[in-house]
């Protein structure tokens, strides 16, 4: 399906500041960008590098005084998310270097102190992708989902005393168990059509039976129509924007995404 996409961040800010923006999506082979437009109000110099996970990251200094962000796009992107039981685990020895750093513990992700747990939940479970989707159904069973409720970002042993969750949050769990199997998992942050209220979303992806595969423990059907713009290993890897610095006040934030038919030109 064809989408359109836009996000439109506005700020006050008290002094020149240093931000990291990660609002580009890249093209690849779940999604393919036609169109962008990314504009700054007021017009900023700006320099994009690449960082160490493959996302497309924008260092500017935002200057005092009323500052906005916006870009918009339209992309292809899969109609659904593949689902695949029964694909097998992949052993360490046998993994892509490119995945082994999803395997470690980290910042949120605290695998190391989930290897019992993960191991109960998933015990007579196929090892591989079935073992992530029986994790999904724990969370699933564990925590109701509540967009909007969670600002501050806690790790995956806090979230697992808790009743209730924001995807964020729920998607360091699932990465943590995962981890705790030797199954390699990543964050993923962008934009997910069908979401009501419409938001930023988070998921995670797990790789099993020789690529990555969606998670999605929010959604009681996976659905597609998803649009990736960072991948990482927890949400310390993937924030939209990071600034440095005194704080700065966000004043506003939009996002939006409709189905449109295919561009023309």
């Amino acid at each position: 399906m064809w989408l359109h996409a836009s996000c439109k961040l506005d700020f006050e800010i008290p002094v020149a500041t240093p931000f990291i923006l990660m609002l580009r999506p890249r093209s690849g082979s779940q999604q393919w960008v036609a169109r962008e437009q990314y504009m700054l109000n007021p017009g900023t110099e700006a320099v994009e590098f690449t960082d160490q996970f493959g996302n497309l990251c924008q260092r500017l200094v935002a200057p005092a005084g009323f500052f906005s962000i916006q870009t918009a796009f339209d992309i292809e992107v899969a109609d659904s998310s593949d689902v695949a039981h029964g694909a097998p685990f992949v052993p360490v020895e046998q993994l892509p270097d490119s995945t082994l750093p999803f395997l470690l513990p980290s910042r949120y992700c605290e695998s190391d102190r989930f290897t019992q747990m993960a191991a109960t939940l998933v015990e007579g479970v196929n090892p591989g992708y079935d073992q992530c989707a029986k994790i999904v159904e724990y969370i699933q069973n564990s925590l109701a989902y509540t967009p909007g409720e969670g600002q501050e970002i806690i790790s995956a042993t806090e979230v697992n005393q808790k009743t209730q969750a924001v995807c964020r949050d729920m998607a360091h769990l699932g990465i943590a168990c995962c981890r705790a199997l030797s199954i390699p998992a990543r964050m993923v942050v962008g934009y997910l059509e069908p979401l009501r209220p419409m938001d930023l979303h988070a998921w995670f992806e797990a790789y099993v039976g020789g690529r990555w595969y969606t998670f999605d423990p929010t959604q009681t059907t996976l659905a597609g129509g998803r649009v990736a713009i960072a991948y990482g290993r927890d949400a310390a890897d993937v924030a939209v924007y990071t600034q440095f610095g005194d704080p700065v006040e966000i004043l506003n934030m939009e996002v939006h995404v409709e189905q449109i038919s295919a561009p023309t030109d």
